[in-house]
């Protein structure tokens, strides 16, 4: 199972409790406000903002928290001055990582970020040395038992999408980053089930890593995951099937 599946997975379990879920809502309250600031409070022509009210909404977020971090965003509320950086490293077993942060404290947040991924076995490179590995893409992630797959692959590629492809237990359908919003639309409107929908970086290569090295870089995945700054991160680690059980 590839990175970013396995990734998702384990995260949607991991938001089922009330403290990481209070750590959803600070990084989205973060993706609202930046949105907002960068695109304006009108979700109807910030496809930005669109993608973050619609996060907020599948997270259960009440509604008065986003209005109040769009309005953060606009200036009609004060609030703190957010910075969005991108890092690169190299994780166990050579595998690569892309660490999005949204910080108000740029030079905390590197010393700190650094010293998670060194701490568990990997090494921050230099800009460039990782991103091309990466692209990016829409990817709405489907329920298997919601949905029959040629259903599905019918109205997701009438509605624009540009693959799907079934990853475990969910269909994986992707898009361009700009046509997420409205494939989404599209799928919802079909009656179909959302369980998320965001523009992740997805890995063109994977590394396949073996049973020791896996556990390592989830530790780190869920290391950099629960820094507050962090935003997403995304890896080219692939793990077999036969080791998915014990992990």
């Amino acid at each position: 199972m590839s990175g970013h599946s396995k990734w998702a997975t384990i995260k949607r379990d991991k938001e089922k409790t009330d403290s990481v879920r209070g750590r959803t809502f600070s990084k989205l309250i973060k993706e609202i406000t930046i949105a907002a600031r960068m695109g304006g409070g009108d979700p109807s022509g910030n496809p930005r903002l669109r993608t973050a009210i619609a996060a907020a909404k599948q997270a259960n977020m009440p509604a008065a928290n986003v209005d109040r971090a769009i309005k953060k965003g606009t200036g009609e509320l004060e609030g703190v001055s957010y910075e969005e950086i991108v890092y690169e490293a190299y994780g166990p077993g050579g595998t690569a990582l892309l660490i999005e942060v949204t910080t108000d404290n740029r030079n905390r947040a590197v010393s700190e970020i650094r010293h998670l991924i060194q701490k568990n076995g990997g090494n921050m490179s230099e800009s460039g040395s990782v991103s091309w590995m990466f692209t990016r893409q829409g990817v709405i992630s489907i329920p298997a038992s919601a949905a029959d797959e040629d259903s599905l692959m019918m109205a997701a590629l009438e509605a624009g999408a540009e693959d799907i492809k079934q990853e475990g237990d969910s269909f994986q359908v992707t898009t361009a980053p700009e046509e997420l919003e409205i494939v989404r639309g599209a799928l919802e409107k079909s009656g179909l089930e959302i369980e998320s929908a965001e523009v992740a970086q997805i890995p063109k290569t994977y590394v396949p890593v073996d049973s020791s090295t896996a556990r390592q870089v989830i530790r780190l995945m869920e290391a950099l995951d629960e820094h507050d700054d962090v935003q997403h991160v995304w890896s080219n680690f692939d793990i077999p099937d036969e080791l998915m059980a014990g992990l």
